[in-house]
């Protein structure tokens, strides 16, 4: 009977650490997991960074001249006051 007993004792233990194996193997893959997806969010802003300080944009200021009845003239667009469908020629 004790020979049984013990039997089934070490059938439990050796049940309980197969579990804990399990379980460290599964928190290591999740760290694994989460080390990858921390790594490429990390790589993808740091490109967006990159690409925001790379591209470079102009600023075009143009003034506006006004003649005679108050027409607007930029540069030497003065059109002589005809406006055409809301837009000059």
């Amino acid at each position: 009977m004790a020979v049984k007993k013990e039997l089934e004792e070490l059938k439990q233990e050796s049940l309980a650490m197969e579990l804990i194996k399990d379980y460290k193997k599964q928190n290591k893959r999740l760290f694994i997991v989460i080390l990858v997806i921390l790594t490429m969010w990390f790589v993808s802003i740091g490109i967006f960074i990159y690409y925001i300080n790379t591209t470079g944009y102009e600023v075009i200021t143009e003034t506006a001249d006004t003649e005679g009845e108050g027409n607007a003239c930029v540069g030497d667009k003065c059109n002589n006051g005809v406006i055409t469908n809301g837009k000059g020629n």
